[in-house]
């Protein structure tokens, strides 16, 4: 995979036609990626009943970390239904139960969530980002696999629609497994930083740049650049990330969300 195929892979996507040097390279960095079928699938919310699935197995999820706070995730939050935000869920190819979800909001017309608690740096004013949020999975022994996934389908979301960064903000130990990752502060000296949408808990708020991310875990030698990079996984579907619309049914729990945030 090239470090150039972000753009290309655009391009391609939305009906642009890039030099034929770049559609060279990006049909060759295809066609030499392994193909893995999942014991899953990943696909994005479109009807009322998945985000009702969505929010159950995130209920359960955080109720086995954090039960207090969980109480507040039985129904639906206002940024489910924003137009900014899409929310992804992975079924069971088995049985076809979720077994994990996660949030993915990015800043095209409003401030990213984390910025009504924190000021980001200079470097990311004026960038494009998303937010990784309410990322849960069922638990089990899939629970690492599962996660790894939906974080390689956030990266596939940014790929395709030309977003610069993906942001965080982990509870220790979570923080972790993103450092492992090659995510990197956005404050310095591993600041914690008491966030009001996780019930002020102190989170280390993390940042991983898209472009030239390939480059990066090479050099790092990093154990999953095969997995990232390397592997096409077609049981992740991230495409018309826009087209759902949630019945009308919705529009009074919708109001109901809003008024228990205000």
């Amino acid at each position: 995979m090239h470090t150039a195929s972000p753009s290309t892979a655009a391009s391609v996507l939305q009906g642009r036609i890039p030099a034929l040097s770049s559609l060279a390279a990006f049909v060759e960095e295809e066609r030499l990626k392994t193909t893995e079928r999942l014991p899953f699938s990943v696909r994005i919310v479109r009807s009322g009943e998945d985000l009702e699935r969505a929010i159950a197995l995130r209920y359960e999820a955080y109720a086995r970390h954090m039960p207090e706070f969980a109480q507040k995730l039985r129904q639906a939050e206002p940024d489910d239904f924003e137009a900014d935000s899409i929310i992804l869920l992975a079924e069971s190819r088995i049985d076809g139960s979720v077994i994990g979800t996660m949030r993915i909001q990015n800043n095209s017309y409003r401030p990213l969530s984390m910025e009504h608690s924190i000021s980001l740096p200079d470097v990311y004013k004026g960038q494009s980002m998303v937010e990784v949020r309410r990322l849960g999975v069922a638990k089990g022994a899939s629970g690492r696999l599962v996660k790894m996934v939906l974080i390689k389908a956030c990266l596939l979301y940014c790929e395709k629609n030309n977003i610069q960064w993906a942001m965080v903000a982990a509870r220790p130990p979570l923080d972790q497994s993103y450092e492992k990752l090659m995510f990197i502060d956005v404050m310095p000296g591993k600041t914690f930083t008491p966030l009001p949408t996780a019930n002020n808990v102190p989170h280390r708020v993390m940042a991983f740049q898209i472009d030239g991310y390939e480059g990066r875990l090479i050099e790092a030698k990093h154990q999953l650049h095969g997995f990232f990079c390397g592997t096409h996984h077609p049981d992740i579907d991230v495409n018309a990330a826009s087209s759902f619309n949630f019945p009308r049914e919705y529009d009074r729990r919708q109001q109901r969300a809003e008024q228990a945030f205000t």
